[in-house]
């Protein structure tokens, strides 16, 4: 299996242009071998659960953070195209978690 990490930009074998973000810790990823996604979406608006992104090497749009998915790399043909900023994987992390705490 490739390294994965959180925060970087994928493309997923048999999802044509489309592009996702690696939400999952890092210690979960290497202790399961599998990965949670949230699509990006490009040119629609953000908001509190849609975050704008641009990556290092300027993949862009809108991750749909309550789109969560989870990915076995594995079966999975999964290729790094761009990484995120700590600060960009810190508001995606927070919008995901704030989504599951209790009332």
């Amino acid at each position: 299996m490739k390294d994965f990490s959180q925060g970087d930009i994928i493309r997923i074998e048999g999802f044509k242009k489309q592009l996702f973000i690696i939400v999952s810790k890092n210690a979960f990823i290497k202790a399961m071998g599998v990965f949670h996604v949230c699509p990006i979406i490009p040119n629609i608006p953000d908001g509190p659960i849609h975050i704008k992104i641009q990556g290092k090497k300027g993949e862009n749009g809108t991750v749909i953070c309550e789109q969560v998915k989870v990915i076995d790399p594995i079966a999975r043909s999964c290729n790094r195209v761009d990484s995120l900023a700590y600060e960009d994987i810190m508001n995606i992390s927070d919008a995901v978690q704030g989504m599951f705490e209790y009332d």
